[in-house]
């Protein structure tokens, strides 16, 4: 799918994927590249490279949401959250840098294995 074609049943499946997004990303603290990533690749044939960015692009509304319910509720610690906003600033724009150069197939790849030992880790952890 080409850049700008949000219209028509696209829109319902970016409505659809964002929504199972926000509701993980809520619920669990994942959503946009584990969640929306891989739903866009598969159910609208998005560009690997393209779903990254889209995901990066939706993620900030998500969290802004997130965080609001969060720290009404007393859970996040504002200095920790500093501490994290700085560190992935600094290597967003590393990662962005590296997406933008790497191949399609290989940042499949890449993205599949580092979901595959996420989830594996998450198995035995448990």
């Amino acid at each position: 799918m080409s850049s700008g074609a949000f219209r028509g049943r696209e829109s319902f499946y970016y409505l659809a994927i964002g929504m199972i997004g926000g509701l993980l990303s809520g619920l669990l603290g994942i959503g946009g590249g584990t969640v929306m990533v891989p739903l866009m690749v598969l159910w609208l044939g998005t560009a690997q490279r393209e779903a990254h960015a889209l995901s990066l692009a939706a993620i900030i509304p998500i969290s802004l949401v997130a965080v609001v319910v969060y720290g009404q509720a007393g859970k996040v610690d504002p200095l920790a959250a500093l501490a994290l906003t700085l560190g992935a600033i600094f290597g967003a724009r590393i990662g962005a840098g590296l997406l933008a150069k790497a191949s399609e197939r290989p940042l499949k790849f890449a993205f599949g294995f580092f979901l595959l030992v996420a989830a594996l880790l998450l198995v035995l952890e448990g």
